[in-house]
């Protein structure tokens, strides 16, 4: 990917419906990322009847109410998805979504998903992994509540079961949302690059977006953000998400630092070279100077501009002979 790769994340804050699915997509493609993330799942291989909400679900939904229940009424059918796919199309950004179980792996598969992006739960799945790996697709790896040991299993197995390794990106993540700034670790982001020398990214659910733009100027390759219409709309992730306006800013401020991370080399830059000449200075008469004098530290100066002798050869015409004659300021 030769530019930062981003990932808006609609997720379910679609709160299934297709037209607000829409919505996300329109505006996805108006802030400039480079693919819109659903996700995809069927509630019953998800999670068990009883299985409680995390705690930041619970501040956002209904109390009372279970995580199937919950999931249940987010789930996207085939035909939906095979809608929203082509939408996509139509507003030119890429459809992602993450599956969360065997089912909806192989129907992502059947609709020609490019990238599979398996999100942080799966990390320690042996039969999701080894059932992704055989795909030999394009893959993100989210590492939240991951070590660097789970890692490096669940890459060993994405590669054991046919996954080429340089098809595989591993984003940096906490699960947490919102996260707090304490917990962000952003350094073990780069660490987990060199650990496994692969190419590395962020998932944040940071509120606002300047650790995606830190992200991106330590090497990030792939930055993942939540994105909602309203942030007081009902749902368990609208909170942590970012609203349009904020999205279009991180995008912004993401390719504004990849222009800004130039290249390694250290030159004089297109823009700057034109006042070189303005900024410098050159050794100049510091007094009126007579052909034949010997030119000394009492008769010469340094002064802009710089389109003379440079003040770095000072040594060498310190205590040789004037050729001409100079007026006070004239350039040696």
């Amino acid at each position: 990917m030769k530019h930062v790769f981003i990932i808006a994340e609609a997720g379910v804050n679609h709160n299934g419906s297709v037209e607000l699915a829409k919505k996300l997509i329109d505006v996805a493609a108006k802030s400039g990322v480079d693919a819109v993330k659903f996700q995809t799942f069927k509630a019953e291989n998800l999670v068990s009847k009883n299985a409680q909400k995390a705690a930041y679900q619970k501040e956002t939904t209904d109390k009372e109410e279970s995580q199937f229940t919950m999931l249940k009424k987010l789930e996207l059918d085939v035909n939906t998805h095979k809608e929203l796919m082509a939408y996509c199309q139509e507003k030119g950004i890429m459809f992602l979504s993450t599956p969360f179980d065997h089912d909806s792996i192989d129907m992502l598969n059947e609709l020609g998903l490019e990238i599979f992006k398996i999100p942080s739960g799966e990390i320690t799945n042996l039969p999701y992994l080894r059932h992704i790996g055989s795909l030999d697709k394009k893959v993100i790896l989210s590492t939240g509540m991951a070590d660097l040991g789970e890692i490096e299993d669940a890459l060993d197995v994405l590669t054991t079961s046919g996954t080429d390794r340089d098809l595989i990106t591993v984003l940096h993540a906490n699960t947490m949302y919102p996260t707090p700034m304490e917990d962000v670790n952003l350094k073990a982001m780069q660490t987990i690059g060199s650990a496994f020398d692969i190419a590395y990214g962020y998932s944040d659910h940071t509120l606002g977006i300047e650790v995606d733009v830190a992200a991106v100027a330590m090497g990030a390759t792939v930055i993942e953000k939540h994105f909602t219409l309203d942030k007081t709309m009902d749902g368990p992730d609208h909170q942590a998400s970012l609203e349009p306006d904020e999205l279009i800013a991180m995008v912004n401020a993401i390719r504004n630092v990849e222009l800004a991370l130039g290249s390694t080399i250290k030159k004089p830059s297109k823009s700057e070279t034109p006042n070189m000449a303005i900024a410098r200075k050159s050794i100049v008469a510091k007094s009126t100077i007579k052909k034949g004098d010997t030119l000394t530290e009492d008769n010469l100066a340094i002064k802009r501009p710089g389109d003379g002798i440079s003040p770095m050869r000072w040594d060498e015409v310190v205590g040789t002979v004037a050729n001409k004659d100079y007026q006070e300021d004239e350039l040696i």
